[in-house]
């Protein structure tokens, strides 16, 4: 599944936030920081995480569900269910 870039830039700038929030996580189990307050950076990250995969999936979705240019859909059903399952 090929996915249009222009249509993904605001996943672009979501990643790249994640990028920055692991670094920080990093810095703060190298400092010693807090259990929770760790914890609390990791699912924060994780979850912008699953909203830039599904954001992806979904954006591929419109692509992928149009037909190609032999009239077959690119991506079946059981490829897009396996996709969306891999971020569950």
């Amino acid at each position: 599944m090929d996915v249009n870039a222009a249509k993904l830039t605001d996943v672009l700038a979501r990643l790249k936030r994640v990028q920055g929030q692991l670094g920080g996580i990093i810095r703060m189990i190298e400092e010693g920081r807090d259990c929770a307050d760790v914890v609390t950076q990791l699912a924060a990250a994780s979850k912008a995480l699953d909203k830039a995969g599904f954001k992806i999936i979904s954006t591929g979705l419109r692509q992928c569900i149009a037909e190609d240019e032999n009239g077959s859909q690119r991506v079946n059903e059981a490829e897009l269910e396996r996709l969306f399952l891999s971020l569950a």
